[in-house]
């Protein structure tokens, strides 16, 4: 049909004008060479309809590119109220779908990483007396143990009640604390020598040295009732001789000092000769259950039992204690991203139905079934993907600050990449039925409907 004869009323997103550029002098150039090669004469278009019908199809297609990038613009926007409204509910649906997976991969990537050689011995019962400290021979004594280091301590407040610090003691002569768990506790070569050389030196963290403006040669009043010197006297007294760098999962190192534990061991008034913790290494990962279970099993029905666990199974212990985060975080994403399928499909499909006459013309022009189709695919797509990438967005920027409660996690860049699939899927399953029903519109019945 020459474009004199469309019926162009040029309503919505399709305007009479962009439908005559659509006809322009490159069409008529196309039907002249297709009247030419058939003999046919060209100011009639007296060619046979049939084959001009598909030659148009055709050239159509290959103008597709070109005509898309407008089309998909003004169909986004056509109804800018609506458009905003559901870009706003998949940003929202992306970021806190970015936040509690991240933290919830996050977390399994961090206990995943937590080692599995590295043993925790504590007293059996939580709070209860300390251990001797000649079970350190015992435990170096026993098989598939590699390195046993000691920890002790006590807490204490800085200035104020409401400035808490834990002390926390080790031996400075004990060389294994340069290597034994550097991702976990690391300390310098040279701030070890020197706590060693000082009785009343002290290591700081880099946290707390921003906080209360402490310098290596200061000086640090601590009170601590509870533990108190073989004088009587609350007030302990250490120097800064050098600092630390320390992470846990589910803790943070950030008020914490280190001191030397002869000087502790020495100067409190109560439980000499004993420690509330040993590290164990084994020499093997593989062996580490049965090392632990060892442990326990030689100090099982003494005065002083213990309960020895590895990192990992202490991390997992910590995670398990919130709940089962794994089911909580996937109801709430999958519900959310379900009422959303729902909620932009049903746009989808009130969009075409106001977009009827439009989509008609479309077709009229030459669009195939399969273009409008794409058409409609592709404004879905685009919509969901630029909403994905701003929500998750927004959600590596509030990441930080959302998992403050399990200090050292990052956003994992697997969430991001699930994110962006995750849009991909709902935005072809929102459009399919919409775009189906579009491609298999009949022509004269829509633009008589008009």
């Amino acid at each position: 049909m020459p474009p004199a004869q469309l019926p162009l009323k040029g309503n919505g997103f399709l305007s009479r004008a962009v439908i005559e550029r659509m006809l322009s002098h490159r069409y008529r150039r196309h039907r002249a060479a297709a009247c030419r090669n058939s003999s046919e004469s060209w100011h009639g278009y007296e060619r046979d309809d049939n084959v001009l019908s598909r030659d148009y199809e055709d050239f159509v297609d290959d103008q597709m590119s070109t005509k898309y990038a407008f089309l998909l613009w003004a169909g986004i926007f056509r109804k800018p109220g609506r458009t905003i409204l559901t870009v706003s509910q998949i940003v929202i649906a992306f970021a806190l779908f970015g936040v509690l997976q991240g933290i919830k991969t996050g977390v399994d990537l961090a206990i995943a990483a937590a080692r599995a050689d590295l043993l925790d011995v504590r007293p059996k019962v939580r709070g209860g007396s300390p251990l001797p400290l000649a079970y350190l021979d015992r435990i170096k004594a026993l098989p598939g143990v590699k390195v046993v280091s000691l920890l002790n301590g006590f807490s204490a407040t800085y200035q104020n009640p409401a400035q808490g610090l834990y002390v926390l003691a080790i031996d400075p002569n004990d060389k294994a604390w340069l290597t034994e768990s550097p991702e976990i506790f690391k300390i310098s070569p040279d701030s070890l020598d020197a706590l060693a050389k000082s009785r009343t030196g002290t290591l700081v963290s880099a946290a707390l040295e921003k906080k209360y403006g402490w310098k290596v040669g200061d000086q640090i009043p601590l009170l601590s009732p509870p533990t108190l010197q073989a004088d009587g006297s609350d007030v302990w007294t250490f120097n800064v001789v050098g600092t630390y760098a320390i992470h846990e999962l589910g803790g943070s190192g950030g008020d914490l000092i280190v001191i030397d534990n002869h000087y502790l061991d020495e100067a409190r008034s109560q439980d000499r000769g004993t420690v509330q913790h040993f590290h164990v290494v084994t020499t093997d990962p593989r062996r580490a259950i049965a090392v632990a279970d060892a442990i326990d099993h030689e100090f099982a029905n003494s005065a002083n039992e213990t309960r020895t666990e590895s990192y990992r199974e202490s991390a997992q212990s910590q995670m398990q204690s919130i709940g089962d985060l794994n089911f909580t975080i996937r109801s709430i994403v999958s519900a959310v991203f379900v009422a959303l399928l729902f909620s932009t499909a049903t746009m989808m499909a009130q969009s075409i139905r106001e977009r009827t006459g439009e989509l008609a013309t479309l077709k009229a022009v030459g669009f195939s079934d399969r273009a409008v189709f794409s058409l409609i695919a592709a404004e879905s797509m685009v919509v969901w993907a630029a909403a994905a990438v701003l929500g998750l967005l927004l959600a590596t920027i509030a990441f930080p600050y959302a998992a403050r409660w399990v200090p050292g996690i990052s956003m994992p860049s697997v969430v991001v990449e699930i994110g962006l699939a995750i849009a991909v899927l709902i935005a072809l399953a929102s459009a399919s039925v919409p775009a189906f029903r579009a491609a298999r519109l009949n022509v004269a019945t829509a633009l008589a409907g008009q």
